[in-house]
C-alpha cells in the first residue's frame, strides 16, 4: 500500500525546485494517481499497445520508469518469447522501490532496472518504448537529441509513447484545461496550500509543451506518423510509429 500524499500539507518555508527523492519516491503511487488526471487508464492501455506491438527477441525501454507502473503493465501484457524489458530511472530511490516491486510479480520476461541518466542510455533492436512523464523533465534542447536516438534504435514497425502534460497555443482553452485539473486535485482531497507549493517546486524543472511542438519534434526524429492516442483535460498521451519500410 501506498502512503498518503501529505508533503505540501504544512507551509515549507524555503521551497526549493522539485526532486524524485526518498520523500516523493513513498509517496509517488497516491501522488500520481490523485495528480494525473487519467493516469490508470494510460497505464493499462500501455500494455494494451505492448501486446500489440511488442515483437519476439525485441528490447522494450521505459525511460523515466519511476516504480515501474508501465514496466509491468507492458511485461504482463507481452504475448511473445525472449523479449527484454530495460526501465531507467536517474533516482536511486525510484529505482530501489522498482527494483523490490518487479521482483515482487515474476513473469517470463526479464527485466533490466537501471539508474542511469536516460540521455545516456543506448537504444537498440527496440520494438517499443515508453516516456511516460518524463521528456518535460529534460532541458529543452536535450528533447529533440533524445528523440533521434530513440529512432534510430528503433525496430521498423516500432512504436513511442509519449506522456506528457501539455501547454496550449490557445490561451483562452489552455487556462480552462488548467483550471479543470486544479478542480480536479481539489476533488482528490489536495488543499489550495499543498496545490501552490508542488506548482512552485514543479515549475522551474518541468517545462510544458503544447501538442504541436511535440509532433514537431517526432517528425523531426524521423516518425511519419505521431498522434494524440489520449488525453485528459491538459494531460495526454501521444504515439508514434516508425514505418516498416525504415531502417
Amino acid at each position: 500500500m501506498s502512503n498518503r500524499d501529505t508533503l505540501f500539507a504544512a507551509p515549507i518555508n524555503k521551497l526549493g525546485d522539485w526532486t524524485f527523492d526518498e520523500q516523493v519516491a513513498e509517496v509517488f503511487p497516491d501522488m500520481i494517481q490523485r495528480s494525473v488526471p487519467g493516469y490508470s487508464n494510460i497505464i493499462s492501455m500501455i500494455g494494451m499497445l505492448a501486446e500489440r506491438f511488442v515483437r519476439p527477441k525485441t528490447h522494450i525501454y521505459d525511460l523515466g520508469c519511476s516504480l515501474g507502473a508501465a514496466t509491468l503493465s507492458v511485461r504482463r501484457n507481452i504475448q511473445v518469447d525472449g523479449c527484454h524489458i530495460i526501465a531507467v530511472d536517474n533516482s536511486p530511490a525510484m529505482v530501489e522501490r522498482c527494483r523490490r516491486h518487479i521482483d515482487a510479480f515474476r513473469a517470463a520476461t526479464p527485466v533490466d532496472v537501471i539508474e542511469a541518466d536516460i540521455r545516456d542510455v543506448e537504444i537498440q533492436n527496440a520494438s517499443m518504448v515508453v516516456l511516460n512523464f518524463t521528456l518535460q523533465f529534460l532541458e529543452p534542447d536535450d528533447r529533440q537529441r533524445l528523440l533521434n536516438r530513440i529512432y534510430r534504435g528503433m525496430l521498423p514497425g516500432g512504436i513511442l509513447v509519449l506522456s506528457e502534460k501539455f501547454s496550449f497555443e490557445d490561451h483562452q482553452i489552455g487556462e480552462l484545461l488548467f483550471d479543470m485539473h486544479h478542480d480536479f486535485k481539489r476533488a482528490n482531497g489536495y488543499s489550495e496550500l499543498e496545490i501552490s507549493q508542488k506548482r512552485s517546486m514543479l515549475e522551474n524543472v518541468m517545462r510544458t509543451d503544447s501538442v504541436e511542438a511535440h509532433k514537431t519534434r517526432l517528425h523531426q526524429a524521423g516518425f511519419n506518423h505521431a498522434e494524440i492516442w489520449f488525453q485528459c483535460f491538459n494531460f495526454g498521451s501521444l504515439i508514434a510509429v516508425k514505418e516498416e519500410s525504415d531502417s
